[in-house]
């Protein structure tokens, strides 16, 4: 059974994934580039502000004695939205006494040295930037602190604006990437369709060339093939029909001139006690020879019905191994045969099971090399009917061909077999809804398995009732 567009689907969605993962990647690159120029940025321009702000507050600071009111120097920070601190001498000086951080040692270490110092802390849970240095000609150390919440408030927005972009991106990158691999894709699917409806018996089937691109090179290509394959298939319809056809006129022209040499030939077997030694051998090959001629005549006829589906199937139940056992003995093959059935009941056609029994055990007896051993069997859902002998076997490279027409495992090999007789066996099997297997090998003999449904096939109908003489 046929799984309808799967691999189109698949593909569409490799190809989906891939368009947004390659998007995905792109725009979260560039997310995080832009995230990070821009608030590197910002905060360079922080500390650029804090240190131009502290330079100048250094020269406000500059002289400032330890007699000064050194606490009404750091409030004056407090108007200016800044808040500071001064150490001098051991004593500490805070503009604002809630945003009092300790000063970390490296920054005070690099003010000692006088250098300009900074560093980012948080105070009360909200971040500053601390800007340090020491006023020219005193020995005090003044701090501005530089409320940065505005600044990491404006970089949270930006990251948020920045996700939200890169979810946008990629929902759309989905849209478009689903979009473009369906249109892609649409020829695949179109080839792929096309091919099972090739598959299916429609071999008009063709491909619309709509571009100049590999796709329509791809469809001329694919219309040419089915074009081809076609004409083929159509050629070898029509030489099946006329070998089919030869096969039905040859087998009914002979049938006249077949029928008549019968006649005659019976005659003559009815004369040869009255014949001399040296004429009895060639009438009795003349006869010989006619009956192979007539049975392959009837092949012939068979084979030309089975194929113009002219067959009629009556059904009806019968005993498996009463037939069999029947078919055995009227055919003369008791001494020959060693039989073991069960009782076992089907719903079948009598006359063809009876040529399919004949024609497999026929073969084994010609061909088997002596004793031939026969089963009935039920079977789960039906019944089995072996042939085994014990003959030379079967070369696994004939095994393949066993059942096709006039086929013979060995050319050379002259015999009253038509060649007929297994492909008829396995079409009638068919018809009653069974089957037949083989297994041989060289020097091994060879078996085969008859298999037969216990009711008719769904397209026989049951019969009405059983026949009379059961």
């Amino acid at each position: 059974m046929h799984r309808a567009v799967s691999l189109p689907r698949r593909m569409r969605r490799r190809l989906t994934i891939a368009f947004v993962l390659v998007a995905g990647l792109l725009t979260a690159a560039l997310a995080l580039a832009t995230f990070l120029i821009v608030r590197d940025a910002r905060l360079a321009d922080s500390v650029s502000r804090g240190e131009r702000e502290t330079r100048f507050a250094l020269q406000l600071a500059a002289g400032l004695g330890s007699g000064a009111d050194l606490q009404q120097f750091v409030d004056g920070f407090e108007g200016r939205g800044l808040h500071a601190v001064l150490l001098e001498g051991g004593r500490r000086f805070a503009s604002d006494p809630s945003v009092d951080p300790p000063i970390p040692g490296a920054v005070q270490r690099l003010v000692a040295e006088g250098q300009l110092a900074y560093d980012r802390l948080e105070v009360a849970g909200e971040p500053y930037l601390v800007v340090g240095g020491r006023p020219p000609g005193t020995a005090a150390d003044l701090y501005l602190l530089f409320p940065e919440q505005s600044l990491q408030r404006d970089l949270s927005e930006l990251w948020n604006v920045l996700v939200l972009g890169w979810v946008a991106a990629l929902v759309v990158s989905t849209l478009v990437g689903w979009l473009v691999a369906r249109r892609t894709l649409a020829p695949v699917a179109e080839a792929a369709q096309a091919a099972r409806a090739m598959a299916e018996g429609l071999l008009d089937t063709r491909l619309p060339v709509e571009s100049a691109d590999e796709f329509g090179a791809w469809a001329a290509s694919f219309n040419e093939m089915a074009e081809a394959l076609e004409a083929k298939v159509r050629a070898l319809s029509e030489a099946q029909t006329r070998e089919r056809r030869f096969t039905s006129d040859v087998a009914h022209e002979l049938r006249t001139p077949i029928t008549a040499l019968v006649s005659e030939a019976g005659l003559l077997a009815e004369r040869l006690d009255q014949m001399t030694p040296q004429m009895r051998r060639p009438a009795e090959l003349l006869i010989a020879d006619v009956a192979r001629l007539r049975r392959l005549v009837e092949d012939l006829m068979e084979i030309s019905r089975l194929d113009a589906g002219r067959e009629v199937v009556e059904m009806a139940p019968l005993d498996l191994a009463a037939l069999v056992t029947s078919t055995i003995r009227s055919r003369g093959w008791r001494n020959r045969v060693t039989l073991s059935a069960e009782a076992v009941r089907v719903v079948s056609d009598r006359r063809r099971l009876e040529r399919i029994v004949s024609n497999l055990v026929g073969n084994a007896v010609e061909h088997g090399g002596g004793h031939v051993e026969v089963a009935v069997e039920t079977s789960p859902g039906g019944a089995v009917v072996t042939v085994a002998d014990r003959g030379p076997g079967i070369d696994p490279a004939d095994l393949p061909h066993l059942f096709e027409r006039f086929y013979k495992a060995d050319p050379a090999r002259s015999g009253s077999g038509s060649g007929l007789g297994l492909p008829i066996a396995l079409e009638n099997a068919r018809l009653l809804g069974g089957d037949i297997e083989v297994q041989s090998g060289p020097g091994a003999g060879s078996r085969f398995t008859l298999r037969l449904p216990d009711a008719p096939p769904a397209s026989q109908p049951p019969p009405a009732a059983p026949p009379s003489e059961l």
